[in-house]
């Protein structure tokens, strides 16, 4: 079975880093583009996504089937965001330049588009860097590497099963869609687009649990193993700080604290080009 989202070893700097430094690298990169609604730094910070994926050699096959499902998710997101605050834009920039009447109260501006355009772009900065987290990430270098810095290993532990459990659960939905499909149940491109998303929603109930299964399993098993008994632990693999890790963390910092002064440096957040 072709997984997705899933540790793949390959040889490019971004694997060679230290899970630490991948974890410091998405959390202050998720953050400044959560904050920021300037839109300068967010295309910066887009097109440094993209490099920094697209370096991490990772394959459309790993991701594609998901990037999938969160661009649909968006679009409704976008469509809800007009829907319930059609004026939105209009408050945020202080003006308003209407470009088609559409029904009722509901104004097409360019003010609304800008505002939802960033707010598409915060999504697809973050993304990449998501995708490029877990599937260059080694979860049990991870969990030894945060470890190493002084997080609690059952802190580190909780991480690396989560990472290593999402390959489980794609094996778990592929063996319940085949199920279904057994049955009659048409899950493939020959149904209609509302038809597949109403049977592929019928998988979850069954996903979950046959999750709370695992999760008992696991939890069980490191109890009798006495895991959480002493303070420390000995690690097979870790990863100390290298320089390429010092300067990806230099690097990450200096570009959040400089993107949180130009979005802030006018007093507001956001970025507004029509005054």
């Amino acid at each position: 079975m072709s997984r997705v989202l899933s540790y793949e070893e390959k040889d490019t700097w971004i694997h060679r880093l230290s899970g630490v430094t991948k974890l410091i690298f998405f959390l202050l990169w998720s953050i400044t583009s959560m904050i920021s609604y300037d839109t300068r730094v967010l295309l910066v910070m887009l097109v440094l996504s993209l490099v920094i994926f697209a370096m991490s050699k990772t394959k459309w096959k790993q991701v594609g089937t998901v990037f999938s499902f969160i661009m649909f998710f968006l679009a409704i997101n976008l469509l809800a965001i007009f829907f319930f605050s059609p004026g939105q834009g209009t408050k945020i920039y202080g003006t308003e330049t209407p470009l088609v009447h559409l029904f009722g109260a509901y104004t097409l501006t360019m003010e609304q588009l800008f505002y939802e355009f960033n707010v598409m772009i915060k999504y697809l900065t973050v993304i990449p860097a998501v995708f490029m987290f877990i599937v260059t990430t080694n979860p049990s270098e991870f969990a030894a590497s945060m470890n190493r810095v002084g997080i609690s290993y059952k802190i580190g532990y909780s991480m690396a099963i989560a990472l290593r459990y999402i390959p489980d659960v794609q094996d778990d939905f592929a063996k319940i869609k085949h199920a279904e499909e057994a049955r009659g149940i048409e899950m493939s491109k020959k149904a209609k687009l509302m038809e597949r998303i109403k049977n592929m929603a019928a998988i979850i109930f069954p996903l979950v649990f046959s999750s709370m299964d695992r999760i008992d399993v696991v939890s069980n098993a490191m109890e009798l193993r006495g895991f959480g008994k002493h303070k420390k632990r000995t690690w097979y693999m870790g990863r100390s700080l290298k320089r390429n890790d010092y300067l990806t963390i230099v690097f990450t910092i200096v570009f959040t604290v400089v993107a949180l002064f130009i979005t802030f440096r006018n007093g507001s957040r956001f970025y507004n080009p029509f005054i």
